[in-house]
């Protein structure tokens, strides 16, 4: 796989990142401290957060800069590539579809992409739709095997990559994460709607609640339209940074291509647990959970397309995170109305470091 697009890269070297910007509390506060933490202990660019108390009010947070080469400042409440939350996304309109009857979790994916699904162990008459959306489908990983061609990628290339490998399991038999099982959703929900599954998700969700920082990039657009911090990725431990932020990420597609803000996210997450995109019976489904492994932390829970993460003070929240070139998401929203999101401005390869951007979370959530 070419660097651009690799899964974990390394940390940065210290001494060259500019004061971290203030909160817009008062003084510094422990949300504040994890991202200054982040950024001159862990050596990460830049760290942004939303936080969206019981009160309903939402603090922002920024630290370190935006752009290494000028110096600039992090935009507060900046756009970022939200990798694999774009699968929650894709979760939320194919379970739109169930609640109107239109797809059934328990259907096979045979129903809806006749013989599109052969290969070796692999039979798209075996595997539901529950599967796919639950990551118990066996299907494996087509991130693992991208060359280094960094280009523009059709769902169906995608989905053809992972076909050239054997199953990693039996339908149902394990848990184990892959962006195939979205690619295929996608695909299904397009299929069902006939339209593009960037329009489902812009009439379904982002234009029914207001989302006006989220998008779903259209073929060939490698910008982020608004202010951002600049993405960065090493080729190799130790390297010099890159800057990844303008690249197709098409690659990524329903499992991963989407722009959004943390402030929005929780806005997602939030109107989500609320009930406002989901019927109640849909919604259900969606937080039913299996053990998860990694990527996601100890302790999660894997619904369909929707993680739960214990908190250090009791209970969970509910998210999914996202790791792409350049960034890296982490938060959701507890059942009793906090909210919280944290970006970083690289994929830290260190996993105690992607442990403190978690803490960062728990921190915002437990506070």
């Amino acid at each position: 796989m070419s660097a651009a697009v690799a899964v974990a890269v390394g940390t940065m070297a210290m001494g060259v990142l500019a004061p971290p910007a203030a909160s817009t509390a008062a003084g510094p506060d422990t949300v504040q401290q994890g991202l200054n933490a982040l950024v001159h202990s862990d050596g990460l660019p830049a760290a942004l957060a939303s936080v969206k108390g019981l009160e309903g009010r939402t603090r922002t947070y920024t630290a370190g800069v935006g752009d290494l080469a000028t110096g600039a400042k992090v935009p507060r409440d900046g756009q970022v590539r939200i990798g694999s939350n774009t699968k929650t996304f894709t979760a939320v309109v194919m379970l739109q579809l169930v609640g109107e009857g239109k797809v059934s979790l328990e259907a096979p994916v045979e129903t809806y992409l006749q013989g599109l699904v052969r290969g070796e162990g692999i039979d798209g008459r075996r595997i539901t739709v529950r599967q796919l959306l639950q990551h118990t489908s066996g299907l494996p990983n087509y991130v693992k095997y991208l060359g280094d061609d960094v280009r523009y990628y059709e769902p169906r290339e995608l989905l053809d990559i992972a076909l050239q490998h054997k199953a990693d399991f039996a339908p149902g038999a394990k848990w184990e994460y892959s962006n195939t099982n979205y690619v295929l959703a996608g695909l299904i929900i397009q299929k069902v709607t006939g339209r593009p599954l960037a329009e489902e998700v812009d009439r379904r969700i982002i234009k029914h609640i207001g989302l006006r920082h989220t998008y779903f990039p259209a073929p060939g657009d490698v910008t982020i339209r608004e202010p951002h911090p600049k993405g960065y990725y090493q080729e190799s431990a130790g390297a010099p940074l890159r800057d990844g932020t303008e690249l197709d990420p098409s690659w990524g597609w329903a499992a991963g291509q989407m722009i959004s803000t943390n402030s929005d996210l929780n806005r997602f997450f939030s109107a989500l647990l609320a009930g406002r995109l989901l019927p109640a019976a849909q919604l259900a489904q969606m937080r039913t959970t299996v053990p998860a492994g990694p990527p996601f932390a100890s302790g999660a829970r894997y619904g369909l397309g929707l993680v739960s993460t214990p908190l250090s003070c009791r209970g969970v929240y509910w998210g999914h995170g996202g790791s792409t070139t350049g960034y890296e998401t982490r938060g959701g929203a507890t059942d009793n109305g906090r909210a919280a999101d944290v970006a970083v401005s690289m994929q830290p390869a260190d996993k105690a470091t992607m442990q403190r951007v978690e803490d960062v979370v728990d921190t915002a959530l437990c506070r």
